[in-house]
C-alpha cells in the first residue's frame, strides 16, 4: 500500500519486517526482549535444581562429598574447556556476521557444533560408565561403595537430572546453531540484519553458564 504522497512507507523495503511491526528496530527490540524474558525463565528452572542441590547437600554433606568423587573429573573439565572454546567462537561468529563474512562465520558455527557432538559423546562416555557400575537414581542404584552413605543416591537422582537437562538445552542450542547457519548460507543474515544470529548466540551462551555453574558444584566441591 502506497503512502498519500505517492511513496511506499519507509518499512516496505526491509524484506525481515514483520506486517505487524512499524520499523525494524521495533522489531528487533522485541525480539532482543523476547529471548531474555525466555532466558529469564531458563535461569529460574535452573535455580530450582540448584537450590534442591543446596539443601540436600546441607543435610548431607559426607554424602555428596564421597559422591562426587565418584565422577570423573578429566572429563568433567574436558567438557568444561570445550563449551568455553564454543562460546567463543559462537561470539567470533557473531561479529563475523555483522562485519559481512559469512564463510568465516559458517566455518566458526561449524566448529561450535562439533563442540556441542564433542560434549554430548563425551557426556554419553560418563552416563555409560554410570550405568556399568551401577550409580543411577532411584531402584537401579547399586553401587556398593556408596550404600553406606545416606542419600547417595539422591546425589544421582540430582545429577542426571542436572546434566539431562542440560545436555537437552545442548542439543536445543546445536539444532539452533545450524539453523542459524542456514540462514547465513543462504544470505539471509547480513550486516543490515543480523538479530537471529545474536539470539542464537545469547541461547548458546546460556548454556555455557549453566555448566561452569554445574562443573564445580558436582565435581569440584
Amino acid at each position: 500500500m502506497s503512502s498519500s504522497d505517492g511513496h511506499a512507507p519507509a518499512h516496505a523495503h526491509h524484506p525481515h519486517l514483520a506486517h505487524h511491526f512499524d520499523s525494524i528496530e521495533k522489531q528487533d527490540y522485541a525480539a532482543r526482549l523476547g529471548m531474555w524474558l525466555f532466558l529469564g525463565t531458563e535461569v529460574l528452572l535452573f535455580a530450582g535444581l540448584f537450590l534442591g542441590y543446596t539443601v540436600y547437600r546441607h543435610f548431607y554433606h559426607e554424602t555428596f562429598h564421597h559422591c562426587s568423587r565418584a565422577l570423573s573429573l578429566s572429563l568433567g573439565a574436558t567438557n568444561t574447556i570445550v563449551l568455553i572454546t564454543s562460546s567463543l567462537s559462537v561470539a567470533l561468529a557473531y561479529a563475523a556476521v555483522k562485519q559481512g563474512k559469512p564463510k568465516k562465520a559458517i566455518g566458526l558455527l561449524v566448529f561450535t557444533i562439533i563442540c556441542a557432538i564433542a560434549f554430548l559423546c563425551i557426556k554419553y562416555m560418563e552416563y555409560a560408565h554410570k550405568f556399568h557400575v551401577g550409580e543411577l537414581p532411584g531402584k537401579w542404584f547399586r553401587a556398593e561403595e556408596l550404600m553406606q552413605y545416606p542419600a547417595a543416591n539422591m546425589y544421582f537422582t540430582i545429577y542426571f537430572l542436572a546434566t539431562g537437562l542440560h545436555a537437552f538445552h545442548v542439543i536445543v542450542g546445536m539444532s539452533v546453531l545450524i539453523w542459524v547457519m542456514k540462514g547465513i548460507i543462504k544470505g539471509r543474515y547480513t550486516p543490515d540484519y543480523y538479530v537471529p544470529v545474536e539470539l542464537g548466540a545469547l541461547y548458546w551462551h546460556l548454556v555455557d553458564l549453566v555448566w561452569i555453574f554445574l562443573f564445580p558444584l558436582l565435581y569440584l566441591i
